[in-house]
C-alpha cells in the first residue's frame, strides 16, 4: 500500500502590477496582470485575498490583501495604509504600473457556494468593505439576489470604493441597498451618524432587512464590530452556518525576522517535528514561543501572512502530542476538531509534537 503524495502547496509569483488606483488619501487598488499559463492558479472566489510578499534585506514581509474585484475579472486588491507600516505603505506610495511583487494564488474562506439566487446583508466597516465589494459585484450579476451593506467608516473622505458603490448601486437600482454610516461626520438622520455599534446595528437591521429571510450575513471589520453584530445576530435567532465572518488585522508589526541558525533553547521545550512538502524537520523549540516563530529560524520556508491569527496561511495538523492555539479567527470549528491550527498561534505542550502542514 503506496502513501498518498503531499498536498501540493502553492508557490509565490512574481506578477506585474497592471494599474494603481488611487481610492483616498491613503487607500489604493493593485490591479495585478496575470500570464495566460498561470490563469488557472489564479482564478479567484469572491471573498477570498491574496499573500504578498516583499523581502528587503534580511527582512521577509508578507500580508494578506482582499480581492475586491468580481469573479472572472483580473485579481485586484485594496490596500489602506498603515501609520509606519512597512508593507501597506510600499503599496500605497511606492508601487507603480509595471513593478512586480511576488503573489501567492487566492486563498482564504470568507467565501460561500454562490450558485443559487440569495439575499445578502454586509455588514462591514473601513477596509472590510474590499472582499465585500468582490462578493456584492459578484452575487448581483445573477439578475434575482439582493444585497444589502452596511459601511461605516470615519468620514466621507475615507470612504473606500466610495464611486464604484455608488456605480454599482446605479445598476442594480432596489436590488442593492446602501447605507453609509460615518462615526465623525453628521449626516442627516442621527441613526447613520456615529459608529456601527451593537446598538445602531439593530436599528438599521430592522428598518432595512427581513432579518429572518436573509441568507448570508457577511461580517467584516475590527473586532468590537463583528464581535457585536454576532452577538445582535444571535439574539435574533440566525443560524450560524448563515454567518461568514472576517476580521480585519491593521497590527502591521513586523514580524521577527527569519535567521538560518538553530539558537540554544532556554527553559522548557518540546521536540517539535515539522512536516513540509514531503521534508520532516525535528527541532528543539520552547514551550513559549508559537512553532512558527522559532520553527521559522530554520524552516525558512514555512508559510505565513499576518501572524495574528486571521488569515490561516500558516494552518496545519496536528498529528501527535498536545497544543495550545492562544487565538483563532481563521479556523472552523470542525477544522480545529480535526486536528488543525495555526501555528503563529500555537504553543508545544508535550514532550513530542508533530505539526504537518501537508495534511
Amino acid at each position: 500500500m503506496t502513501s498518498a503524495p503531499p498536498r501540493r502547496r502553492p508557490r509565490f509569483h512574481p506578477l506585474r502590477v497592471a494599474s494603481v488606483e488611487r481610492l483616498t488619501d491613503d487607500a489604493v487598488a493593485v490591479t495585478f496582470d496575470v500570464p495566460p499559463e498561470l490563469a488557472e492558479d489564479y482564478a479567484f472566489r469572491p471573498g477570498q485575498a491574496l499573500t504578498l510578499r516583499r523581502v528587503d534585506g534580511d527582512r521577509d514581509e508578507r500580508r494578506s490583501y482582499s480581492i475586491c474585484a468580481p469573479v472572472g475579472a483580473p485579481p485586484r486588491v485594496g490596500v489602506r495604509e498603515v501609520p509606519g507600516g512597512f508593507f501597506s505603505r510600499y503599496l500605497v506610495q511606492e508601487v507603480r504600473p509595471g513593478d512586480e511583487i511576488e503573489v501567492l494564488p487566492p486563498s482564504g474562506t470568507f467565501t460561500a457556494d454562490l450558485s443559487q439566487p440569495a439575499d445578502h446583508v454586509f455588514v462591514v466597516a473601513g477596509s472590510g468593505i474590499t472582499p465585500a465589494l468582490s462578493l456584492a459585484a459578484s452575487v448581483l450579476r445573477d439578475g434575482e439576489s439582493t444585497v444589502t451593506v452596511f459601511y461605516g467608516n470615519r468620514r466621507t473622505n475615507t470612504v473606500m470604493f466610495a464611486d464604484e458603490l455608488a456605480d454599482l448601486k446605479d445598476r442594480h437600482g432596489t436590488r442593492l441597498q446602501l447605507v453609509h454610516v460615518l462615526s465623525r461626520e453628521p449626516r442627516d438622520t442621527e441613526l447613520t451618524s456615529g459608529r456601527l455599534d451593537g446598538d445602531r446595528l439593530r436599528t438599521l437591521v430592522e428598518a432595512f432587512t427581513d432579518a429572518a429571510h436573509v441568507d448570508h450575513w457577511w461580517l467584516c471589520g475590527p473586532h468590537g464590530m463583528v464581535t457585536d453584530a454576532r452577538a445582535l445576530l444571535g439574539e435574533l435567532r440566525v443560524p450560524p452556518e448563515r454567518v461568514h465572518q472576517e476580521l480585519f488585522y491593521v497590527d502591521d508589526v513586523p514580524p521577527e525576522p527569519v535567521r538560518g541558525d538553530e539558537e540554544t533553547v532556554e527553559g522548557p521545550s518540546s521536540q517539535v517535528t515539522v512536516v513540509l512538502d514531503g521534508r520532516s524537520t525535528t527541532l528543539a523549540l520552547p514551550r513559549d514561543v508559537p512553532v512558527l516563530d522559532s520553527a521559522q529560524r530554520v524552516r525558512s520556508d514555512l508559510p505565513f501572512a499576518c501572524k495574528g491569527g486571521v488569515c490561516g496561511t500558516c494552518r496545519a495538523r496536528v498529528t501527535d502530542g498536545e497544543v495550545e492555539m492562544r487565538r483563532n479567527y481563521a479556523l472552523e470549528e470542525k477544522e480545529v476538531q480535526a486536528g488543525y491550527v495555526l501555528t503563529c498561534q500555537t504553543l508545544p505542550l508535550t514532550d513530542a509534537v508533530t505539526v504537518d502542514f501537508d495534511a
